[in-house]
């Protein structure tokens, strides 16, 4: 007996749905291995020297980083918007991928969605120490207070508060409210009373009910529904910090398009990084399969084009407009003392994913893996060129000046890795990496009363027998 798929299914089909609990649960249920210690050892050790750059930067004062007349934003500036834009595949994948039905986003959304926290976790920390004075942070809320004042509503800088706040807590809502079936399956599993205790406290008494379920896939919608246009604003308020100035290089329309599709590009590039790392080491080849990573690659192809395309109309922008200052910005950025950042922007942003026009190469680990972390450098870079090459070269030559990183900003931009890297390896550990609630929607089961059954896939040529 023999049947033919057309296209490759999304998970193993040998697999069964008992198979999902035991290999998901696996990673929680064991001892972690001394490799999971050593990552999580460096991890550790990198955040603490953030942590103690920024100690001796806030007891020291601001004369510790590289910043001076004319650049006043830099390394800092530049991690907050290299980590805001990471954490944008998370709800592009949860919200706007489940809002059209791709189920390929099953195996991959829960690892996204966490990514998403840490990176905005990560990101929030920049502009509390950017201030210089984090004890006063709080004056960016606009509370009622003894001093009858109120935050300066017209200022880009609080429409990131509102912006990357909101982002925040619809993103951990939305993460939250799908682990809860996955925690109620945990908690079944668990073999110790604490574990029990506090994955069905964690739970919130699921019991899998068809009402339970009911309010389960309502809420689910509504919430994708919500964060869908967050993909769009949180990057296109976070550019507003650039684009409603009158400094030449920032001051263009195009950021807003432009900020998103890059935010989508890294994002995803760092899912990949991710996902490339956690399916080998907790051995979930059969569930996040070359299927979905294929259809990732695609989308770092599709915006690697469109950043591609805004860097070539912020050149033609520049020389069309007429305006000598935006010339020489845009050919200082090429060709002046800062065009080895502006071209490792270009090689790793625009050259880079042109191999996954290949579907040899987009399928290969290997190749996409090292793909994912030029595709991360150079939006890095991409970041760097805009802030300080607009910069460093005023209006008036008296004025220019260079940058040069000092060892605080490279010590905090480690232990932003660091810190990113700590919380998604804890989260490895003790959360469910893939929703298996929804994993198990997208499964092929077989009844076999007549023997064996033969399947045979169109696409890839491989065949099946159960």
């Amino acid at each position: 007996m023999e049947t033919v798929w057309k296209k490759e299914p999304l998970i193993h089909p040998r697999k069964k749905l008992t198979d999902v609990d035991r290999d998901i649960c696996a990673p929680m249920e064991s001892r972690p291995s001394w490799r999971w210690y050593a990552c999580l050892a460096v991890a550790v050790s990198c955040a603490l020297v953030g942590a103690a750059c920024v100690g001796y930067q806030l007891h020291t004062g601001f004369g510790v980083w590289g910043i001076s007349y004319p650049v006043g934003w830099a390394v800092d500036i530049t991690n907050f918007v290299f980590w805001i834009g990471i954490g944008h595949a998370g709800t592009l994948i949860s919200a706007i991928l489940h809002l059209f039905r791709q189920r390929w986003r099953t195996s991959i959304n829960r690892s996204a969605e966490a990514m998403t926290i840490f990176a905005v976790m990560t990101a929030g920390i920049f502009p509390l120490i950017h201030t210089g004075r984090p004890w006063y942070d709080f004056w960016l809320l606009p509370y009622p207070n003894e001093r009858g004042l109120w935050v300066n509503f017209r200022s880009p800088l609080l429409w990131d508060v509102f912006a990357v706040s909101t982002y925040f807590t619809i993103s951990l809502v939305f993460w939250y409210l799908g682990l809860v079936p996955d925690l109620a399956t945990v908690r079944d599993r668990a073999k110790t009373k604490i574990k029990k205790f506090i994955y069905g406290f964690l739970a919130l008494g699921w019991n899998g009910s068809e009402r339970g379920w009911k309010h389960y896939e309502l809420a689910h919608l509504i919430l994708a529904g919500i964060s869908t246009p967050l993909v769009l604003s949180v990057h296109s308020i976070v550019s507003f910090d650039f684009a409603v100035s009158l400094l030449p290089g920032w001051h263009t329309t195009i950021f807003p398009p432009y900020f998103v599709a890059g935010a989508i590009f890294s994002g995803f590039a760092m899912v990949v990084t991710l996902l490339v790392i956690v399916r080998k080491v907790f051995g979930l080849e059969d569930y996040i399969t070359l299927q979905h990573m294929d259809n990732m690659n695609k989308i770092i192809l599709v915006t690697g084009m469109m950043v591609g395309y805004a860097y070539g109309m912020e050149m033609f922008t520049a020389w069309y407009s007429g305006n000598e200052f935006e010339r020489f910005t845009f050919m200082n950025r090429a060709l002046g003392p800062y065009a080895w950042a502006y071209w490792i922007m270009v090689s790793c942003n625009v050259l880079v994913p042109q191999i996954f026009w290949s579907k040899k190469l987009r399928r290969s680990i290997p190749v996409m893996f090292v793909a994912s972390l030029f595709v991360n450098v150079g939006m890095w870079f991409e970041r760097f060129t805009i802030i300080v090459t607009s910069l460093h070269r005023d209006y008036l030559p008296s004025s220019w000046g260079m940058y040069k990183p000092s060892f605080v900003e490279v010590g905090v931009t480690i232990g932003s890795f660091g810190f990113f890297f700590m919380w998604f390896l804890l989260f490895c550990r003790g959360l469910p990496t893939i929703a298996m609630s929804e994993v198990k929607s997208t499964m092929h089961t077989f009844l076999k009363p007549f023997g064996k059954k033969k399947v045979k896939v169109v696409e890839t040529g491989e065949e099946y027998v159960f």
